[in-house]
């Protein structure tokens, strides 16, 4: 049974995890934010809380239990005189992890902790849109975004409808300019022929002509 086990060993003893938990606390304090791995965060998250919860009151009594939790009097002194005017409304969680991805070396999980009012971070907010299920009873209206989709679909379909309008238009012209080309070259050519004709006979009626003088 797990009587008394409770958070993370972190490969350390007793001693050295909870002076492990003394510096990270004193130099979350003294930065404001700081890195680590996703596990210290979370452990550090549940050893500084409380720690801050009990500073809310500025008496001698709540400075020792700080100073016996941090073992540095000038962490302390920042806990209680810049921290405090900032954190005092706030009736908890006043830190925040976020992860950051893997370590290079060892692929640790890293995370960044960091006071929440200290920190120009806003976390995003949820979206008021509610989603579409497929059950049944609820309703079928499309919503704005698929009528925009739809409204857009039909806006390309008809750029191309036009398009396609205009390369039939634009071969139709090519091919009535081809035609009247070949149309025009013909008759230019049967006038030529005519011409060459025309002289072919004169020229036979002047030797005709010479012949009869002749005789």
């Amino acid at each position: 049974m797990r009587h008394l086990v409770k958070g993370k060993k972190l490969g350390r003893n007793t001693s050295h995890r909870k002076a492990t938990m003394k510096a990270l606390a004193c130099s979350l304090i003294e930065h404001k934010s700081i890195q680590t791995t996703v596990t210290k965060a979370k452990e550090l998250r549940r050893y500084i809380e409380p720690v801050i919860t009990k500073a809310k009151e500025d008496t001698s009594h709540t400075r020792r239990q700080a100073f016996s939790s941090l073992q540095d009097k000038n962490a302390v002194n920042i806990l209680f005189e810049d921290i405090m005017p900032e954190v005092g409304d706030r009736p908890g969680g006043y830190t925040r992890v976020l992860k950051l991805g893997f370590r290079l070396g060892d692929s640790a999980e890293m995370a960044l902790i960091e006071l929440v009012d200290f920190s120009d971070y806003e976390p995003e907010k949820k979206s008021s849109k509610k989603k579409r299920t497929r059950r049944a009873g609820k309703s079928n209206k499309p919503t704005t975004s698929e009528t925009e989709a739809e409204q857009e679909e039909e806006k390309k379909a008809s750029a191309a409808v036009d398009t396609e309008s205009e390369v039939k238009e634009e071969a139709k012209k090519t091919e009535e300019s081809v035609e009247e080309n070949e149309t025009a070259e013909a008759i230019s050519e049967k006038e030529e022929s005519e011409e060459v004709n025309n002289k072919a006979e004169e020229a036979s009626d002047d030797d005709s002509e010479e012949e009869e003088n002749k005789k």
